[in-house]
């Protein structure tokens, strides 16, 4: 993938996460600006998204930790570099319900 390719993927998927809050019913608060979106939660923890262009990777904070996921073009999916190999959908739901102290779903399924 070039560069071009991966900011085109990664503007998407960010866009996606911002489609996919606004329809899950939970109250999380987003602000995107210049690639790297915030997501607030009601008792003020965020989870940020930023894009690492040279990396070709998109990096998660969370009260968890700092996570770096790589795009699997073959899975079609952002898979964590690390860990148990999360799919960035899976692991968003989880740490989304951490934070916010109530089930999130963002990414059904």
């Amino acid at each position: 993938m070039n560069e071009s390719e991966f900011i085109d993927l990664a503007d998407n998927t960010i866009e996606t996460i911002q489609a996919a809050i606004d329809e899950c019913g939970v109250d999380i608060d987003y602000d995107e600006v210049g690639g790297v979106l915030t997501l607030e939660f009601d008792n003020g923890s965020k989870i940020i998204f930023s894009k690492q262009t040279p990396l070709k990777q998109l990096w998660m904070a969370a009260k968890a930790g700092g996570f770096h996921f790589n795009y699997d073009e073959a899975k079609q999916q952002w898979i964590c570099d690390s860990g148990e190999k999360e799919d960035l959908s899976v692991m968003l739901n989880r740490l989304a319900s951490e934070q916010a102290g109530e089930p999130v779903v963002i990414f059904p399924g």
